[in-house]
């Protein structure tokens, strides 16, 4: 490893870091950069990174420090679900029961407990996955949840709209806190374990903290343009 790839990644990690508020957790999203990055930030004590894609969070897992906390933040299938589970810390993005009873099963059969996030859908672009609000109220009232000994609903992620438009994309995030709280009040009032809200990355993610995030999600900003 360079003393450049170093220096760079650990001014930028800093940078970040420096301007985090108290209760405000950084998820360095490490997807398509090399371990040396990872080691790198690693040196400087961030022990928590974002991957989005099994098999390259896989051999990262394998290769880099088991004191790593890993958190999944892309979209998930069913499929994938029974390779991260024995070691995942956090699942991000559930974004359906059929997901989130997977996640239960496989975490059954580790004999582990899994902590997950609700993902939002509140952004303005279509494609982007996430549940609706509606569609997060109806699983909630469900109940079916409240069975699933194997995960811990912890909180929600949610993404805003890929704009410009500072306005929009506070209106956004304030949209998720709001539904935060409803939620927490109706559903995980005694449940300390429901307290994060994770929104906000490289571009918005300052805006994200002044809507109460607790948990931002920054790659580009530490690590630079994606390397591969």
């Amino acid at each position: 490893m360079s003393s450049s790839l170093d220096y760079d990644v650990k001014g930028h990690l800093h940078a970040i870091l420096d301007s985090l508020p108290a209760g405000v957790r950084l998820v360095a999203i490490s997807k398509f950069h090399p371990a040396e990055y990872i080691e790198a930030a690693y040196a400087e004590g961030q022990r928590v990174f974002g991957e989005s894609h099994e098999q390259e969070l896989a051999r990262k897992h394998e290769a880099l420090p088991k004191d790593i906390e890993w958190h999944f933040i892309g979209h998930l299938q069913t499929n994938k679900v029974k390779h991260i589970v024995p070691y995942i810390s956090m699942i991000e993005s559930v974004d359906s029961l059929k997901l989130l009873r997977e996640i239960n099963k496989q975490a059954a059969k580790c004999g582990r407990t899994v902590n997950v996030m609700l993902e939002l859908h509140i952004a303005s672009e279509a494609t982007k996955y996430g549940l609706t609000p509606d569609g997060c109220r109806q699983l909630l009232e469900d109940g079916e949840w409240r069975g699933m000994g194997n995960v811990r609903i912890c909180g929600l992620m949610a993404m805003a709209s890929n704009t410009d438009d500072e306005r929009q994309i506070r209106s956004e995030f304030m949209q998720a806190a709001a539904l935060f709280d409803e939620f927490k009040q109706k559903y995980f009032a005694d449940d300390d374990s429901f307290c994060e809200r994770s929104w906000g990355m490289s571009g918005d993610w300052r805006t994200a903290v002044e809507c109460r995030s607790t948990m931002v999600r920054v790659g580009t900003a530490i690590f630079g343009p994606r390397v591969y």
